[in-house]
This record gives structure tokens, C-alpha cells and sequence, in this order.
């Protein structure tokens, strides 16, 4: 901690950019800041929350260009990065409308006609958010949004991979002297998010499975909640019935939207075999329909792979397939162009769950597809995995659809659609298995986890207890 740390451009290969990760003595003193300005932001009420935020949007309009081109620059992609400033400016305005009734308190009577319980709902007061680089604004604010308005203090250390947007940021934040004071972004890699969990009073993580056990561990040893969304590998099962337009449209998008890089893409498929090749068909044609976003931002579809490590692991997901019998359709390999690592929109047939690509995140916009005979059969295969993220159904019939659904081991599952959890966010849903764990960061669960509550017990008689001695 302390020293500079290199970033990597991910469309030209080139290192432009570097960050300064704080001290640990620098950091504690943020951490000491935010819980001192937090009983203020507390104690100011929720509407005064929600001017504040609806203050920050408007400053977030005006300066929507600067964000766009920090967020391009650390991702390399366009219409994705549109997208993401829009659904984070939009967040605010959901938040806000939400969070009147579900910060309500509650006053309950009991069997015991003179005792009532009146129930109030306190913040934890420094809530700890450490984000990836996928999605580098959204998944910074995806906790932070509903963690303030519940009236935290909150410091977020997003990604050293895509860090560009922070700066920008902190600039918006400048311009709101409340939110100023309450909401801290701190540049870092590893070693400053494990810090971090040191000083908060709750920690959310979005990444890998393997450092979300470390920050589980880390959190346990601080005796404070962690809420964990890790990786996916989801399946998608198209049925017999199926409408092929339909379902190779939305697997498609599902699957390499973001060029793939999304724990909510599909990364395997399993089909019918009355209909598999026609399946193939249809969807090779459409995934060779797409472009790379290349030599221009403006131009295509399929931005680069951000992360230099992911290109390593996409490739060698790719040779294990092949080398095991799996035959391309389209795609195939991972390209360098100008420095940056490229893959196109990839369908692989003949695949099995002995490769990597069936079995293991590969992230990438990969479509590896396998046949079945039974409908036990694809929910089998479909169960045969360490993940259970989400998950998406497509069949000719709404109930045939659920039916499997019901048997499914995943959190949300997309009838008829993909990745539907994108832009549906009022369901609850839990990640099953290793996909995470905590409280749901969909639904009105998503705000009231950052609280706890407590139960005033009022008797309002002056009688005894039945239940006392009898003196």
C-alpha cells in the first residue's frame, strides 16, 4: 500500500495510467472521517438523504461525457459504458423513490395484550464495498446506492484494473458537501481491499470465488457481515418447444454483452437434440453477424478482453476444448490488435463437462453447446456445477418452462429471456452454492440488510406479569 500501481490500457496493451493506493495509517484516518461524519448523515433523516442524492445526479448529468470517456478508456467499450452510466444515474432516482417505505418503522402488538413492540431500523455506520472491473461504476454503486440511503457512511475500492472512472468521480462528489463527507473511493489492489475489511462494520464483495472465501474469512474474524456475489457459470436449456428465433437471439446477447465478461452471461447451453443443429445454425449465423469494436470505439459490437489475466485463461479454456474433441463454428481464438487481446463471438459444438469451458468461469463470449435426449438429462447437467448464480429456460410452453425451473440449483432464472437480472431488479434472489452468499442485493433486500433492527418491548399497563413470583 502506498505505492503507485501500473494500469494497463485494455485496447492498446500500453500502460497510461497509474494509481496511488492510501497508506495503512491514510486509510484508517478515511475510515475515522467517515465514521464521525456518518451520525450527522444519520441523524439528518431520510429526506434529507434523498436531497442529497437527487443533488449528486444532477451533477452526475453534467458530467456524464467525463465519466463516458474514463469508463471507455478503462474497459475499451462503448455502448456498454453508455449503458452503465445510465443504469447507475437511474439507480439514484429508483433508491430514492424505495426508500421511504421500506425504512419505515413498525409498531406490532403481541398475544400479551398490554406489550407492544415498537421496531426501529439503525445503519451499520461504515459499510466497506471492494468492486470488480467489469462493470466498474455499476457494481462500485450497486451496494453504495441503498447503503447510503439507509443512512451509512460508505468507502468503496474498486478494481486496480479499471480505475480510471474514480477521479472523475470523486469530482461529482466534490460538488455535494453532504455526500462528500459520507462517501469515500479509495484506489488500491488487493492489499488495500483486504485492509479495508479491518475498519468497516460490513463488507460487499463482487469478484472470484477464491479471494470472496478470503474476504468471507477476513470478515469472520471481524465478527461483521459479508455479502458475497461471486462467479457463474450459467446454464441455459432450450427445450424442444422452444421458439429458436427467440432463444438464440437472447442467448446470444446473454452470453457476449460486455464481450462476455458479466457473472450473469451464459456460458454453456444445453439443447434438445430434435432441434440442436437447427439451434447451431441459427446461432452461428447471428454470433458471425458480429463485429469487433475495432479500430474504433464507435465501430462493432465486441470490445476488448479488460483484463490481460482473462485473456490467458479464455485462451487456454479454448485449447482444452479443442484438444478434447470440440469443434468451432466460429470464432475461436484470442487475438491481439494494437496491443489489446480480442475474441470474437465463439460457438463450440461437440463439448462435454470434462472441459474447461463447461465447467470452470471462462468469462469470455463463448458459446459452447451440448445436446441432450431428457429433460432429467439438462437439469442434471445443468446442476453439475460448483456455481448457481442464475440461469435461463427457453420452451414453447410458460409452465413446461418452470417445471425445470423448479428443479434448477441457481438464484434467478430468465424464462424465455437471458440475463434478465440485468435490468429486472425488483426480485430477491440468492446465489446458491459458491456463487455467493449474504443477503439479497436485488429487491427491497437490498437496502435493508445495511440495517439492523432493534425491538423496544412497552408495557403500557401497570399490572403484574402472569408470569412473575407470586410475593
Amino acid at each position: 500500500m502506498g505505492d503507485k500501481i501500473e494500469v494497463r490500457n485494455p485496447r492498446t496493451g500500453k500502460i497510461d495510467y497509474w494509481i496511488t493506493p492510501p497508506t495503512s495509517d491514510q486509510l484508517a484516518e478515511i475510515c475515522t472521517r467517515l465514521r464521525k461524519a456518518q451520525i450527522a448523515w444519520q441523524q439528518g433523516g431520510l429526506e434529507r438523504r434523498i436531497e442529497a442524492m437527487q443533488a449528486w445526479k444532477q451533477v452526475l448529468l453534467s458530467h456524464k461525457d467525463d465519466l463516458t470517456n474514463a469508463l471507455v478508456a478503462d474497459t475499451g467499450r462503448l455502448s456498454e459504458s453508455i449503458i452503465e452510466i445510465e443504469s447507475f444515474i437511474s439507480s439514484i432516482d429508483r433508491w430514492c423513490g424505495l426508500a421511504p417505505k421500506l425504512l419505515q418503522s413498525e409498531t406490532k402488538t403481541t398475544a400479551i395484550p398490554f406489550i407492544r413492540i415498537e421496531q426501529q431500523l439503525v445503519p451499520y455506520p461504515l459499510v466497506g464495498v471492494i468492486s470488480p472491473w467489469n462493470f466498474p461504476l455499476l457494481l462500485s454503486a450497486i451496494d453504495t446506492l441503498p447503503a447510503l440511503l439507509a443512512g451509512c457512511a460508505v468507502v468503496v475500492k474498486p478494481s486496480e484494473i479499471s480505475p480510471r472512472f474514480i477521479q472523475p468521480l470523486v469530482k461529482t462528489l466534490a460538488l455535494v458537501p453532504e455526500l462528500r463527507d459520507i462517501l469515500v473511493y479509495v484506489e488500491g489492489a488487493g492489499d488495500t481491499g483486504a485492509a479495508l475489511i479491518e475498519y468497516v462494520d460490513l463488507v460487499c464483495f463482487t469478484g472470484s470465488v477464491a479471494t470472496g472465501r478470503k474476504v468471507a474469512e477476513a470478515a469472520a474474524r471481524q465478527f461483521i457481515p459479508a455479502f458475497l456475489e461471486l462467479g457463474g457459470k450459467d446454464p441455459a436449456i432450450v427445450l424442444a418447444s422452444a421458439e429458436l428465433e427467440l432463444a438464440t437471439s437472447a442467448i446470444l446477447w446473454g452470453s457476449v454483452v460486455n464481450k462476455g465478461q458479466s457473472c450473469l452471461s451464459i456460458e454453456r447451453i444445453y439443447v434438445a437434440e430434435s432441434i440442436f443443429d437447427n439451434f447451431v445454425e441459427k446461432l452461428v449465423a447471428k454470433a458471425k453477424s458480429l463485429k469487433l469494436a475495432y479500430p474504433s470505439v464507435e465501430e462493432g459490437q465486441i470490445g476488448p478482453i479488460i483484463a490481460e489475466k482473462q485473456a490467458d485463461i479464455i485462451a487456454e479454456h479454448l485449447q482444452d476444448a479443442v484438444d478434447k474433441g470440440a469443434v468451432v463454428h466460429c470464432g475461436g481464438v484470442v487475438e491481439k490488435l494494437d496491443g489489446g487481446f480480442w475474441c470474437r463471438p465463439t460457438v463450440l459444438s461437440q463439448v462435454n463437462h470434462s472441459m474447461k469451458v463447461m465447467t470452470e468461469e471462462t468469462f469470455a463470449p463463448i458459446m459452447p453447446v451440448m445436446s441432450f435426449s431428457l429433460l432429467e438429462e439438462s437439469i442434471s447437467l445443468a446442476n453439475d456445477t460448483i456455481y448457481g448464480l442464475s440461469a435461463a429456460i427457453f420452451a414453447g410452453l410458460e409452465a413446461e418452462a418452470l417445471e425445470v425451473a423448479n428443479h434448477l440449483e441457481a438464484g434467478a432464472i430468465s424464462i424465455n429471456d437471458a440475463g434478465l437480472t440485468a435490468f429486472i431488479h425488483e426480485a430477491e434472489k440468492n446465489s446458491f452454492k459458491f456463487s455467493g452468499m449474504g443477503g439479497s442485493r436485488m429487491g427491497a433486500a437490498a437496502l435493508t440488510r445495511f440495517m439492523r433492527k432493534k425491538a423496544f418491548l412497552i408495557k403500557s399497563e401497570s399490572i403484574a406479569n402472569p408470569w412473575w413470583y407470586k410475593t
